[in-house]
């Protein structure tokens, strides 16, 4: 990436379609509209204009954004264009001779970043916006990419000048007589509101983070008890192969399901027994790892099949007698037959009742593991300069890592490390 080029990129999906965005940024925006769109529009007015420069190449919609209020924070340009292939070429090429390169991918949302239009967290945001498949993902990535969570930052980060300013002020002025040596009593108190207010935002990570990525659900028994069956109900399609011979199932399968707007990963498992295989014994060693990390385990039973010995997991377990059909089971949570439908709607309730009691009724905004690292961080420092009290020194050392933490969580302290990563897991275009 070099900073001052003006770049370009097609910002839509992939072509041939109905419509094709081109989106330009950087100093040589308002030049190019000159050249190929026949001037530079009313800025945020869109405005219907032949596309070329010695020849038409196309027709479409032209808006103009002028630095510094765009997305990126420099002049930016859109157009609007038809979604041929051979036409956005064409507007690309002629693009390029006016001075342009094709933006690396995240190159826009980094400028961004960098020009002050977004800090680290709402970039962030940005990324589980656009990645959201469900709900629940789409209101947790939009209340951050709007701001909330760094707002909450910013209130914190305030508490905490405060706090810094009567430490300092012992340390400044100790020696004269218009500083008191005691800390005032609302001090302990606010400092006691921090950490709590620091501590439900770091207790509500795990929920987030299941928004996020997913509620991992592991479909564990012995070998033909319809785990895979089940998989290709719930999922209403024929992922998974069935077959009645044992060990068929020999790695992890995953298949996103979208149930009450929250995103469940299904996890298709090797049966589990005692086998000669390697192959299906290194299966069965996948399944219990799976088992282990799951967040909820369907344990299944069925009437003409031994129950295997169920490993032991911190997960929410739910017992289901499958193969209703054939006979029903005691000691089970429900019981279903993927064979005529019965229990699949019961089962996908309470699927859908454990998961809102996972990831609470609003789906927390933090949800990263820098989330976590950075909360941690803060909460520590705090805990340390509660302790230090009466050490000036070592207490304003301790509120100023808690202050470096929560700058690094918003991007402004060591944020290069991570920026290469983050934005290349961008799209070009965005």
């Amino acid at each position: 990436m070099q900073a001052g080029d003006t770049i370009m990129a097609l910002s839509s999906g992939s072509l041939p379609a109905g419509v094709a965005v081109i989106r330009l940024s950087g100093p040589l925006v308002q030049a190019s509209l000159a050249a190929i769109a026949g001037g530079v529009p009313t800025p945020r007015k869109l405005a219907l204009r032949h596309i070329g420069s010695e020849r038409r190449l196309d027709q479409g919609l032209v808006v103009f954004f002028p630095a510094p209020h765009s997305f990126t924070g420099e002049d930016c340009a859109e157009l609007h264009v038809h979604g041929s292939v051979a036409a956005v070429k064409a507007i690309l090429a002629a693009l390029e001779q006016q001075g342009l390169r094709l933006a690396e991918a995240g190159e826009f949302t980094r400028r961004a970043f960098e020009n002050g239009k977004l800090d680290l967290v709402s970039v962030e945001g940005l990324g589980d916006l656009l990645n959201a498949d469900t709900e629940k993902q789409r209101q947790q990535a939009l209340a951050r990419y709007d701001g909330r969570l760094t707002r909450e930052i910013e209130q914190w980060r305030e508490a905490l000048l405060d706090l810094r300013a009567e430490i300092e002020a012992r340390l400044d002025f100790s020696d004269e007589g218009d500083v008191a040596e005691d800390l005032p009593p609302e001090w302990l108190r606010e400092l006691a509101e921090l950490e709590s207010a620091i501590a439900t935002a770091l207790a509500s990570v795990d929920s987030g983070r299941i928004v996020r990525e997913g509620i991992r659900v592991a479909l564990a028994g012995a070998p033909n008890t319809g785990k895979s069956s089940l998989l290709n109900a719930l999922a209403k399609s024929d992922i998974a192969i069935v077959s009645d011979e044992a060990g068929t199932t020999r790695d992890v399968r995953e298949t996103p399901l979208d149930i009450a707007g929250q995103l469940f990963i299904l996890l298709d498992l090797a049966g589990l027994r005692a086998t000669d295989s390697r192959a299906e014994a290194e299966g069965v060693r996948r399944a219990q790892d799976a088992i282990a990390g799951a967040d909820i385990v369907l344990w299944l039973k069925a009437p003409d099949v031994e129950e295997a010995e169920r490993p032991a997991t911190a997960a929410q377990v739910l017992t289901i007698g499958t193969k209703a059909d054939l006979g029903m089971m005691d000691d089970v949570d429900l019981t279903l037959s993927v064979y005529n439908g019965s229990g699949l709607d019961i089962l996908i309730d309470k699927l859908a009742a454990l998961g809102e009691a996972l990831a609470g009724g609003e789906p927390a905004l933090v949800s990263h593991e820098r989330d976590r690292t950075s909360l941690t961080d803060a909460l520590a420092a705090l805990i340390e300069a509660r302790e230090a009290l009466g050490d000036w020194e070592l207490a304003a050392e301790s509120l100023r890592l808690a202050s470096s933490a929560l700058e690094r969580l918003i991007g402004r302290l060591d944020a290069e490390h991570i920026l290469d990563r983050l934005f290349s897991s961008f799209c070009i275009g965005k």
